[in-house]
This record gives C-alpha cells, sequence and structure tokens, in this order.
C-alpha cells in the first residue's frame, strides 16, 4: 500500500487555517449546517464552502459566525489576514509593500482606481471582468474595500490619483451607482491626504498611453512601480526602469488639469449624469 503524500510541506495559509477554524468550531460546538444558517441566516451551502476553504466569506458573514460561536473578533482577524487569498498570486508582493508605502501616485486608464472605489461600482468592475458567482464577487468587492483603510492610516499617508478622462466616460450600467461614484470622488477630493485630477483627453498623446501605473514610496526612501492592463500586471523594482516611470508620471501630471479644476470637470459630469438620469 502506498504511503499517504504528507501535506507537511505545504505552506501555511490564513485562508486554510480560516477554514479549519471554522470546521473546528462547529464540530465542537455540535450544530449542524441547517442550525448555523438559521442562526447566522446565511445558506447552509455558502457555510460549508467556508469551512472548506472554497471561499472565505464576506465580513459580515464572519461576524456573524464570531458572533454565534462567541469568540469576539478572533474569526474576523484571521479573515484580515486570509483575504489577501482572494487576490491572485501575482499581486501579493505588490500587496505587501503597499502596507508598508508612505506615499502613492497612480495614474488610471479606464476605470476609478480601487482605493477611491464605491461598493456599487467596484461589484460592477469585478462583475464585468468575468464570469462568477455573487458569492465571489462579494468577496472580492470586500477585499478591494477592505484595502482603502490604507488612506485613513492614523499619519494619513499622501495618496495622488490621476484619472484619464477615459475613466470617467466609461459609466456603469446603474445610473445611481456612477451618481454615487462621482459624488464619492468628489468627497475624497476634499480629505488633506488625497489629490485628484483629470487628464483630458485634450492633454493628447502621452507616453503612459494604454498603461495604468501605480507608485509607492517606502519608508527606506525607495520606490517600486507597478505597471497593468486588463490581464496582466508587473511589480517592476529596477531603479532606472522605476525612475523612467516615475519621469513619466510626473509628465502626464503637468498635462492634467489642476486639482481644483479636476473637481469642477467632476462636478460638471455628475450634473450631466443627473440631467440625462432624472429622479422616478
Amino acid at each position: 500500500m502506498p504511503a499517504r503524500k504528507s501535506n507537511s510541506g505545504r505552506k501555511p495559509s490564513a485562508r486554510r487555517m480560516l477554514a479549519s477554524e471554522l470546521a473546528r468550531l462547529r464540530e465542537e460546538s455540535g450544530k449542524s449546517l441547517a442550525e448555523l444558517a438559521d442562526e447566522t441566516t446565511y445558506d447552509r451551502a455558502y457555510l460549508h464552502k467556508l469551512e472548506k476553504g472554497e471561499r472565505i466569506g464576506s465580513p459580515e458573514a464572519i461576524r456573524a459566525l464570531d458572533g454565534v460561536y462567541d469568540t469576539g473578533n478572533h474569526l474576523s482577524l484571521l479573515w484580515e489576514l486570509a483575504k489577501e487569498d482572494a487576490i491572485a498570486d501575482k499581486y501579493k508582493r505588490f500587496m505587501e509593500l503597499e502596507k508598508e508605502a508612505t506615499d502613492r501616485y497612480q495614474y488610471v486608464v479606464s476605470t476609478v482606481p480601487g482605493l477611491l472605489q464605491t461598493k456599487e461600482y467596484a461589484r460592477e468592475v469585478l462583475q464585468a471582468a468575468q464570469p462568477r458567482s455573487d458569492d465571489e464577487v462579494e468577496e472580492l468587492v470586500a477585499a478591494r474595500l477592505a484595502r482603502q483603510t490604507w488612506l485613513c492610516r492614523e499619519d494619513l499617508p499622501p495618496y495622488r490619483a490621476i484619472l484619464d478622462e477615459g475613466a470617467l466616460s466609461r459609466t456603469p450600467k446603474a445610473s445611481k451607482a456612477w451618481e454615487g461614484q462621482l459624488s464619492y470622488l468628489l468627497e475624497m477630493a476634499v480629505l488633506p491626504n488625497i489629490t485628484i485630477q483629470v487628464l483630458p483627453f485634450s492633454a493628447g498623446l502621452h507616453g503612459l498611453i494604454g498603461t495604468s501605473l501605480s507608485l509607492l514610496w517606502l519608508p527606506d526612501g525607495t520606490s517600486v512601480a507597478y505597471t497593468e492592463n486588463a490581464f496582466s500586471g508587473d511589480l517592476i523594482e529596477d531603479p532606472d526602469l522605476v525612475g523612467r516611470l516615475r519621469l513619466a508620471y510626473d509628465l502626464v501630471r503637468d498635462e492634467a488639469l489642476s486639482p481644483r479644476d479636476s473637481a469642477e470637470f467632476i462636478r460638471q459630469i455628475t450634473e450631466d449624469s443627473s440631467r440625462c438620469n432624472p429622479p422616478e
């Protein structure tokens, strides 16, 4: 009889730890999935997927389970660690550096950047990316919104976002979601650590056409860049190439509207959207 393969060499995963803990807690409680579903109001098939590690769940579902098992915020803390597993491995290194960053600059081509997205807008963006179940979409939305806490750190890290006009021209199907997103941009733009600019089509050709770019400044004084399109992304740590991308960003920033004019530009789009979609 062949020896059973061991999983001892597998790297520990917060996602597996969360699933194992959920299964352990239910077994110790003696509850059935049906009973747990009644107490949390979440479908038992969904709860079963959480215990198998096929889903990490929404923060609301995990809080409900913390309540049922009387575990304080133990499961919620595990979820905070596991949420990164909901995002492809190619972003992991970037996300680790993102947490450490003291400053972040972005240029986005076709969508509002994730750090400034509302839940409704993020949901439609993620649904449009590829066919997914509702549960998968909600998990990805929760993970994306959780990353926005970077903006609210006590040290108020500087964040500058340059939105190509194309990002403000491609609207979601739900008009209310779009109006909410535009209003949210205006709210965020007045915060002391956030600068939002718009690069109008009239700025013409430039060195970042077709490429979204994120620049992170790290505590040791170095910087890294992350470029992406719809299907791939690259983390760039080579100082020379990062320097070239920083220069390209600076040139785009010089062509963008001022923060004040950018706010007026967004406000005008909001008014136009309201006229085109009058309340029922």
